[in-house]
């Protein structure tokens, strides 16, 4: 004789419906959780405000690399529209990440916004978006003309383009890393 399968199984019974209320004292209480959004806010703040940082120290070595690159004889930065482009967006990029990092270092200091929150959420988004992508655009602009330079020879002049692109790749990444940032803090806002 065999037994049915579910005779043999003891009857489960759903788990009770909960409520907020309930669920918010099984997990420990609300004031731990709000003080570990707090906890990451800050963590989200200050990543921010690094990769901005890191984006203002790139794009202000492009801006003085590419500024300083006059070698005389024909191997001037201004004589060429790639350089000349590098060098306007570096210039760009400096003085937005310049105004994003004191307006972040001023509200971490003073804990009051400059811009309404709502408001800098979209302006740093969009902000990093359109600054990235001229960085990139700027460098990878300048790239084959480095390139085609180092064929015929491999200078000074070539050697300062290039570092100079380099550190506007590198302004890019970063920025781009912000916006990343950017995106999860729109996109985690609250709109009450």
């Amino acid at each position: 004789m065999t037994k049915p399968a579910d005779a043999a199984k003891p009857e489960e019974t759903p788990p009770p419906a909960a409520d907020a209320e309930s669920q918010s004292a099984a997990a420990g209480g609300g004031f731990s959780n709000i003080v570990q959004r707090w906890r990451r806010e800050g963590v989200v703040k200050r990543g921010c405000l690094a990769f901005r940082a890191f984006g203002l120290l790139f794009s202000l070595l492009a801006f003085i690399i590419m500024a300083t690159n006059q070698h005389g004889d024909g191997r001037e930065f201004d004589k060429y529209e790639e350089y000349r482009y590098v060098l306007a967006i570096a210039i760009l990029s400096a003085l937005y990440t310049g105004f994003q990092t004191g307006r972040q270092i001023h509200e971490i200091r003073t804990n009051k916004e400059i811009i309404s929150r709502q408001n800098a959420s979209i302006f740093d988004f969009v902000g990093d978006q359109i600054v990235a992508y001229l960085l990139l655009s700027a460098a990878s602009a300048a790239v084959p003309l480095t390139n085609s330079m180092r064929r015929g020879s491999d200078n000074i002049f070539t050697d300062s383009s290039a570092s100079a692109i380099s550190m506007e790749f590198f302004a890019f990444f970063s920025l781009g890393l912000s916006a990343l940032i950017s995106g999860y803090k729109l996109s985690n806002q609250t709109y009450i």
